[in-house]
């Protein structure tokens, strides 16, 4: 008997971002993607959210590689902290190999083993082999992956859609996948991200025509945002910029960098000095003027996002600028994005999203039409739905059911969860670690979300301190407590609100038997007594510290 198959989704599953899963048979265990997340709105301070891969460190003497389906950050951004602790080879399409590199290089990680690997490239990773096959997406050179393994052939899809007239001309393989399909799935693996939407996803030959009346249009200059990693995207800007007489350069560390590198390694057509940096640009007429740049997303430290507050060094925004956000909001951003665009409005520019101009930007995932298809060309055993939120996956399971899957062979998963697929059928025997990780400046934690509870108090009902003064000789309170407050009440207000408080504080402190030196024995006494009394006053809740302070 073959050993069962088990997998194991780190990341993507009930959420959009931080893609990473683990397929793992006897010995061997082979990781898909290792991406992040931007942060939602209520992950206060935190930079970026990364998988947990604490299975993978616990069982690194059975990883054999980690296969990149393409390079997109939501597949590709981990690998700097990943590589750091699990030294293993990594295989990637051409310029997702290329990007990983810039990403290992900014991060200063060194002595990696990355290898490129293009569609119908196979491996052989200890007892399963892992072939790539080309698929769309909204980069260059996305993959889907098969891997034969000795419970039987599985097939993980990657991001991607059927597109008939892709910008690069490479179309989805799809005689290779109905011969995959013919070959037998035991389990296929499907991206998820637009399975709530019927019908077809457009090409991205949308966008170009998109982009070359804006860009055509424009009476000044033109500024598009995007994600760094788009490569595809800055290539459409090029074609128009250079059509109608412009030069394009490239704003925010990592696009300059992808730029650079996908110029120099052919992945972008740039005819001789199309290519600017800022300061070259700002000498051109503003008519003449095309720059791409980061923050699509809204993402506070981004340049689009300093541009629109204007606090951007070399951008300064004009009322002839058009601003293009050529990208779809990732689920809890869309807040953030209409912030932005809201103050690109007051500045006077005219601002286009896709829902004001459709064709600036389209998806580069298969709606159900392309998924119904999937489905049909593979005739899996197994199915399970990856790449989203649950209302995603349940939604890609419906369809699987639709298509001929067997009901009780369509398993949702969440991160964590262990399905192991053996000759009795597919089950979820148990559990992993598969929370969040932040990314905070220089800091990598996963302490689960105790920081983020208490931030998110401190935004909330901000927070007092109550400063005991204590005899340093014999270790009694020694007069009256005093309470400040930040957050809580405006400045010149709430000074008697904070009498009454620094009252209550006193009261608690005069119970018997209590050791003002005692820190967590005066702070839970405290904290209780003014949080009763605070709650009852204000119908708020800030966070309450004691400071005893020797006199």
């Amino acid at each position: 008997m073959p050993p069962p198959l088990r997998v194991i989704p780190l990341g993507g599953l009930g959420e959009v971002g931080k893609n990473m899963l683990c397929v793992e048979c006897g010995d061997d265990i082979v990781v898909i993607d290792a991406g992040l997340m931007f942060p939602k709105a209520d992950m206060l301070g935190v930079d970026l959210v990364l998988p947990d891969a604490s299975y993978l460190f616990a069982n690194a003497d059975r990883v054999r590689a980690v296969l990149v389906t393409h390079g997109h950050e939501d597949h590709t951004g981990a690998l700097p902290h990943l590589l750091q602790r699990l030294r293993v080879p990594v295989y990637a399409p051409p310029l997702a190999r290329d990007l990983i590199d810039v990403k290992l290089r900014q991060r200063r990680v060194t002595g990696c083993e990355l290898n490129e690997i293009d569609a119908g490239g196979v491996i052989r990773l200890g007892g399963i082999e892992a072939e790539y096959f080309r698929v769309c997406h909204s980069i260059p050179d996305a993959c889907g992956i098969a891997l034969r393994t000795p419970a039987g052939l599985v097939v993980h899809t990657g991001d991607f859609k059927i597109d008939h007239t892709p910008v690069d001309g490479r179309p989805t393989d799809l005689q290779r996948l109905a011969q995959l399909g013919a070959e037998g799935v035991l389990l296929l693996l499907s991206d998820s991200t637009y399975a709530e939407n019927p019908g077809y996803t457009p090409s991205e030959s949308v966008v170009s025509t998109a982009l070359d009346h804006v860009v055509g249009a424009a009476e000044g200059r033109v500024l598009i945002a995007t994600f760094a990693s788009l490569i595809a995207r800055v290539q459409q800007t090029l074609d128009a910029a250079v059509k109608h007489g412009r030069k394009v350069a490239p704003a925010g560390r990592s696009m300059i960098d992808n730029v650079q590198m996908a110029a120099a390694k052919g992945y972008l057509n740039a005819p001789s000095g199309a290519l600017l940096d800022l300061r070259a640009l700002a000498a051109l007429p503003l008519d003449r003027q095309v720059i791409v740049l980061t923050g699509a997303q809204g993402e506070p430290l981004s340049v689009l996002s300093r541009v629109a507050n204007n606090a951007h060094r070399d951008i300064a925004l004009q009322e002839s600028d058009t601003v293009v956000l050529s990208a779809s909001a990732i689920p809890g951003n869309e807040t953030v994005i209409s912030s932005v665009v809201d103050k690109l409005a007051r500045r006077g520019v005219k601002a286009l999203t896709r829902a004001t101009a459709p064709g600036v930007h389209v998806p580069g995932h298969a709606s159900q039409e392309e998924l119904k298809l999937m489905l049909r060309l593979m005739q899996p055993r197994h199915f399970v739905p990856v790449h989203g939120e649950y209302r995603m996956l349940a939604a890609h399971a419906n369809l699987a059911r639709l298509a001929g899957v067997a009901p009780e062979n369509v398993v949702i998963l969440e991160d964590g969860d262990v399905l192991e697929i053996d000759a009795g059928g597919a089950r979820v025997t148990d559990r992993v670690p598969a929370g969040h990780v932040y990314v905070d400046g220089l800091r990598i934690w996963d302490v689960g979300d105790a920081v983020l509870r208490d931030r998110r108090m401190l935004s909330r009902d901000g927070f007092l301190v109550v400063v005991v003064p204590v005899d340093r000789a014999t270790g009694k309170v020694y007069g009256e407590p005093e309470v400040v407050s930040s957050g809580f009440a405006a400045p010149g207000e709430g000074e008697e609100l904070m009498e009454r408080a620094a009252a209550v504080a006193a009261e608690a402190l005069r119970a018997p038997n209590l050791d003002p030196l005692d820190e967590d024995s005066v702070g839970g006494r405290v904290r209780e007594a003014m949080g009763r009394f605070l709650y009852k006053e204000t119908r708020r809740r800030p966070m309450i510290l004691t400071v005893p302070m020797e006199v």
